[in-house]
């Protein structure tokens, strides 16, 4: 019937207007983060904070000490829509504590979750009020509205109980005295008490009477009591409830105290079981106990596997008494301690994977790995992947992150062995990684830093492979820092003895036989062939002479290769002239030690046993080491 007053011109007010204007506080809420989402003049007025900072602020900061109330408060508005209370006393910007009623309207909030919409009607202002008002309806009224009232707080009365019916935890309540005045059915169910044989008696010596280890737990230390005594809340995670039967269970418990018009007057306990979750975190720690035992006894295991390794290789891994011999081990002992590249060239079955091996063992980075490359092996299209790793999509096939050589190495050695068989165009890569540190996975941004010693080996010969463009000039002065050598067997053929009892000792997977050995006819010829497979092809020798050896002889089946053109001896040695290795080993252990005893343990020096055997001092403690000789046993 108003439709012919209304003026259509004026444009409407938006809600937010509305709520700018109302003289009631208005708040809105986030109860899931604990945040206020919003807040008109009014409340900001109310709770003396300024418009500009309200917003953002924990709603529990606002009521300190009130946290167990503030949540049933909450949780009965998300429950039943709409719920108001008393109970709650914000405290005002200036440090005093307000005395307000909240009304609170559960709204949908933009992201999806329900939001809290809170009234605050300040008390001391609407008591006023509410006299005049009651004055005036008891006048016009009279007993009805009184009756009115009453249906009203009991409408409010059976509404706390179904939120405290409906709450999960459990909840009961003690007087300033310590006797219980109400419990909730969870906390019925959890301590096994109901409620009208609990509520009356004392709390403490009811569920709370020992510590968790037996011990007696005193009323004076109860930090449920001290709520009541202090007027602070306390939290404790570390105790245990007792049920009715005796038994006892791990809690996690806050004990709030309640005031009533500033005398406080008790305290609400809200607990939980924590026995799940104590379990599974014992569960948990027992298993990383197991992880840390497993990882001890894999590091124990490898510790054991290299030092296995390291006493499997005599004079690590390289055998023989030869001028070229003794070369190799000195340049392994100065090079061994730097973090200098290294070259190691030579013919293909020279021992140059042995030769790094040597360097990487008697290095500062022994401890770490070697790992080895070879280059000849790997495909062109995975060399980046390999090296330096890839992302998970990096490129078809890449069903994972993987981890390159170059990280797998770090804080140890890189070995390339046939480096010169390197693609030219992914050398500049290689080189960038060698003068950077660093790498960069296949796919990915990300910048790694590593710290690798390069050792590279090859059968070829570089310069002439960077003569004719084959091979990065930069590279091969980066790589060729230090270059060392590996002599073939025909250069140094006065070693193939020893390492024909090396051999035999330590042949492999193809066979082992005690009592085989050479004859000296058969020695000659293998000192007399021009191996042009060097040492591997000396153990292939060796390794199918003891597979096909009978009744304790050995049969050398040399290849047609070329014989060494030596002039033939004058005459032919004499039966007795010619000794076993074991002989020979003797008796130069015997001529060694007769020299330290001569020279009283002295090695090297005038009057040294070097100086008498007329050896190099080097040479002759490389012997020393072969033989186990200890040289300050020898001193008087």
């Amino acid at each position: 019937m108003y439709d012919d007053e209304r003026d259509a011109s004026l444009p409407p007010l938006s809600n937010a207007e509305l709520a700018e204007f109302a003289s009631l506080a208005m708040i809105v809420v986030d109860p899931t983060m604990d945040r206020v989402r919003g807040a008109n003049p009014a409340a900001a007025k109310l709770l003396g904070v300024a418009p500009d900072t309200i917003e953002g602020l924990r709603f529990s900061r606002l009521h300190p000490g009130q946290v167990p109330a503030l949540i049933v408060f909450s949780e009965a508005v998300l429950t039943l829509g709409r719920y108001w209370t008393r109970t709650l006393t914000p405290r005002h910007g200036a440090g005093k504590e307000l005395c307000v009623e909240y009304r609170g309207d559960r709204v949908p909030g933009p992201d999806g979750h329900d939001l809290l919409l809170i009234t605050m009607i300040d008390l001391l202002e609407q008591e006023q009020h509410a006299k005049d008002t009651e004055a005036n309806r008891f006048l016009t009224s009279g007993i009805a509205e009184w009756l009115r009232i009453d249906r009203i707080f009991r409408d409010i009365e059976r509404e706390n109980q179904l939120i405290l019916k409906a709450a999960g935890e459990g909840i009961y309540g003690v007087n300033a005295e310590g006797r219980t005045t109400f419990l909730n059915p969870a906390a019925e169910a959890l301590l096994g008490w109901p409620a009208e044989d609990l509520v009356g008696r004392d709390m403490h010596t009811s569920v709370h009477h020992h510590h968790a280890d037996g011990r007696h737990y005193h009323n004076g230390d109860c930090p449920i009591y001290a709520a009541f005594r202090d007027g602070a809340v306390h939290t404790v995670a570390d105790e245990v409830f007792f049920r009715r039967d005796g038994s006892s269970f791990p809690v996690e418990y806050t004990s709030t105290p309640i005031r009533n018009r500033g005398v406080i007057v008790g305290a609400v306990i809200v607990f939980r079981d924590v026995t799940l979750r104590r379990e599974g975190e014992e569960r948990l720690r027992n298993a990383l106990i197991e992880v840390d035992r497993l990882r001890e006894r894999l590091e124990l295991e490898n510790a054991y596997l290299q030092e296995e390794i390291r006493n499997d290789i005599d004079q690590r891994g390289i055998v023989g008494q030869s001028p070229a011999i003794d070369a190799i081990c000195q340049q392994i002992e100065l090079v061994a301690p730097s973090d200098a590249s290294v070259l190691i060239s030579g013919e293909s079955g020279t021992g140059k994977e042995l030769i790094a091996r040597a360097i990487h063992d008697a290095s500062a980075r022994r401890d770490r790995p070697m790992i080895r490359v070879n280059c000849a092996a790997v495909p062109r299209d995975l060399f980046e992947s390999e090296f330096f790793g890839h992302a998970k999509g990096a490129f078809t096939g890449a069903l994972r992150d993987r981890i390159g050589r170059f990280e797998l190495a770090d804080g140890g050695t890189l070995f390339l062995d046939e480096v010169g068989e390197i693609p030219l165009e992914l050398q500049g890569k290689l080189l960038r990684v060698l003068q950077e540190g660093q790498v960069e996975r296949l796919g990915e941004a990300r910048t790694r830093q590593v710290d690798v010693r390069i050792i590279a080996a090859t059968n070829r010969e570089l310069t002439r492979e960077v003569r004719e463009g084959r091979f990065r000039e930069d590279l091969y002065f980066r790589l060729n820092v230090f270059p060392i050598h590996a002599a073939p067997l025909r250069e140094r053929l006065e070693d193939v003895p020893l390492l024909v009892a090396h051999f035999l000792q330590k042949p492999g997977r193809k066979g082992f036989l005690d009592g085989l050995s050479v004859r000296a006819v058969d020695m000659a010829r293998l000192q007399n062939y021009d191996w042009p497979g060097n040492i591997r092809e000396l153990q292939n020798v060796i390794e199918r002479a003891v597979i096909l050896a009978r009744d304790g002889k050995l049969t050398i089946d040399l290849p047609n290769g070329r014989a060494i053109q030596t002039p033939p001896p004058t005459a032919p040695p004499r039966p007795t002239e010619i000794r076993r290795e074991s002989d020979r080993r003797a008796a130069e252990r015997a001529d060694i030690e007769a020299a330290l005893r001569a020279a009283n343990g002295k090695v090297a020096g005038p009057g040294g046993a070097a100086e008498l055997l007329g050896v190099k001092p080097t040479t002759l403690s490389s012997r020393i080491k072969t033989l186990a000789l200890k040289p300050w046993k020898y001193r008087p």
